[in-house]
């Protein structure tokens, strides 16, 4: 049963994460940048892809944005790794274990302000999205698409997490950020499976990842409805248990 005290601890870990942005803002520009950049960037490239025979859609902005969307929530989780790296190397996760809170109100705390945290790229990504010509979704598609999104910075926060209790050092940043990175890429990312070649239609085919992607890609392009979404929930649920039991194992085994 969750107790007052716990709830506080989780408030108060979300309130630093806050305080933290507000400090230095600058933290957030990364994660803002990248998605965007490569939104527009894969956009002028392949834009012209729609013209394929098959293609789902005339606009590839809309076909694009879901998962520019999943790399920024992939960043921002990958950050929260690199802050409780860092938080490691300076000795303040040794105080936090030393409370009476249990290890799994910690790790809530953390990734609960990544998924919050998330919500900023996503904001930005889809206001550049929106300029450029990508479809409104409907505001169904649109709630889906932000609590995929922090569902999404909640998976990547506790896999980075994970690796900063293993390591203990924010050089292993960068297995933080590749990771989700391709997990994501690996999907449906740039054309519809039917349209895949080789063994990037086989990985994007078996990809848990990709079935969020068709759930986020909902609205943007074609109608949202339960057959699409579903089947994201569920792997969104599945990766985020397993990754959530390692990190939580990294807790506990750090206490010791």
């Amino acid at each position: 049963m969750v107790r007052r005290q716990d709830l506080a601890t989780i408030a108060a870990l979300v309130n630093r994460a806050k305080n933290e942005l507000l400090r230095v803002p600058g933290a957030a520009v990364p994660g803002v940048l990248a998605p965007t950049i490569f939104f527009l960037g894969l956009n002028g490239v392949f834009g012209s892809l729609t013209q394929l025979s098959g293609f789902t859609t005339d606009s590839y902005p809309s076909f694009l944005v879901p998962v520019s969307l999943l790399q920024g929530a992939g960043f921002t989780g990958a950050a929260t790794g690199v802050n409780l790296a860092r938080d490691i190397e300076q000795g303040w996760l040794d105080r936090l274990l030393a409370s009476p809170a249990p290890r799994w109100v910690l790790l809530t705390g953390l990734v609960l302000a990544a998924s919050l945290r998330a919500f900023i790229p996503a904001t930005a990504v889809l206001l550049v999205a929106f300029g450029v010509g990508a479809h409104w979704p409907g505001v169904d598609g649109l709630l889906i698409v932000y609590a995929v999104v922090a569902v999404t910075a909640a998976v990547a926060a506790c896999y980075a997490s994970s690796l900063a209790l293993h390591y203990k050092s924010q050089s292993a940043a960068p297995l933080m950020q590749a990771g989700m990175l391709a997990l994501i890429l690996a999907t449906t990312a740039y054309a519809p499976l039917e349209l895949m070649q080789g063994w990037l239609q086989d990985v994007a085919r078996v990809n848990p990842m990709t079935l969020v992607v068709d759930a986020v890609r909902q609205g943007f392009v074609g109608g949202v409805s339960w057959e699409e979404t579903w089947p994201g929930i569920l792997a969104l649920a599945g990766m985020l248990a397993i990754v959530g039991a390692l990190s939580l194992r990294g807790m506990r085994r750090t206490a010791l």
